[in-house]
């Protein structure tokens, strides 16, 4: 590989690629793969988030993507979209506040790894989201997670926000796991008092609709967990994907699927035989904004 100061993203992977089927090689690999999705339009691009990427500074990248036209379905946690409306609503994400947890319980403060939130923003947030739902109560009492998502975003005011971005585009989300998180809390103690219930399985009738529609379907992966089987499995009555990146750090041997190699996959028809798949270990929040630049830049060379 040769490094020079004045080179483009697109020269800089493209000397990655230089380096075999090791770690370079494989984000090389991965970013190619990912600017042949996006210039390709009979695929539908399934984003699947797990993890904190969110807090962990993906939110805008996310978003734009949405803004962009490069993600048809958005899979994720009910984690990221609290963090989404978090923001969305006054609060922020802070660096630096120290490692001391039990200091910083007594301050307020939360701990992600190295991110922080403050127990001051959560009570906006469980304020503000209460208020959304009485909206949305007020005009049906039985939703799918997807539409209730949808209807929320309808109702957020910040442009960065992934979920307003996605209702504005009609990018479908879907957080099959929704009640594992704060957002979750906020939905059980909003039915302690008022009629609203989610229709899980509700959300599989637009999304296998989705599927069957489509062409071809590339999924991008970052990190593993339900939002990772969501993806794939969506895929499965229809034969798998076409083609898949996965960026995670999970270890294979324990068998969990966020450490499953894609190739496990066709195993389960959740992959076609011959599709194009891809994996890179490493941090998501490090290597996947290096992949879209390069992927855009080289999505850019070929028009």
């Amino acid at each position: 590989m040769k490094i020079t100061p004045d080179m483009k993203i697109s020269q800089f992977i493209k000397e990655l690629g230089n380096s075999g089927v090791l770690g370079a090689g494989r984000v090389y690999r991965a970013t190619k793969l990912l600017s042949d999705m996006i210039k390709d339009p009979e695929t539908k691009i399934f984003l699947s988030v797990a993890g904190p990427l969110v807090p962990g500074g993906m939110r805008k990248i996310i978003s734009d993507m949405i803004k962009e036209g490069h993600v048809d379905v958005l899979i994720t946690s009910g984690a990221n979209i609290t963090h989404d409306l978090l923001e969305s609503f006054g609060g922020r994400h802070y660096r630096e506040c120290g490692f001391d947890d039990e200091k910083l319980h007594e301050q307020g403060m939360g701990r992600i790894a190295d991110v922080y939130t403050k127990s001051d923003d959560f009570e906006v947030f469980e304020k503000e989201i209460t208020h959304i739902l009485e909206e949305i109560a007020a005009q049906r009492q039985v939703t799918s997670i997807q539409e209730l998502l949808h209807q929320i975003g309808t109702r957020i005011s910040d442009e960065e926000s992934i979920l307003k971005n996605a209702a504005d585009k009609n990018i479908p989300i879907y957080a099959p796991g929704i009640i594992d998180s704060m957002l979750g809390l906020q939905l059980w103690m909003f039915t302690q008092s008022n009629n609203l219930c989610l229709d899980a399985i509700a959300d599989m009738h637009g999304l296998s609709d989705i599927v069957f529609d489509a062409e071809k379907v590339g999924a991008v992966i970052l990190g593993g967990g339900l939002p990772k089987h969501y993806a794939l499995a969506s895929n499965l009555l229809k034969g798998g994907v076409d083609a898949a990146i996965q960026i995670t750090m999970d270890r294979s041997e324990t068998g969990s699927l966020g450490g499953a190699p894609l190739e496990e996959a066709k195993s389960w028809a959740k992959a076609r035989a011959g599709s194009n798949l891809v994996t890179v270990v490493g941090d998501a929040t490090v290597l996947f904004p290096l992949i879209l630049a390069g992927a855009l830049d080289l999505s850019r060379e070929t028009q």
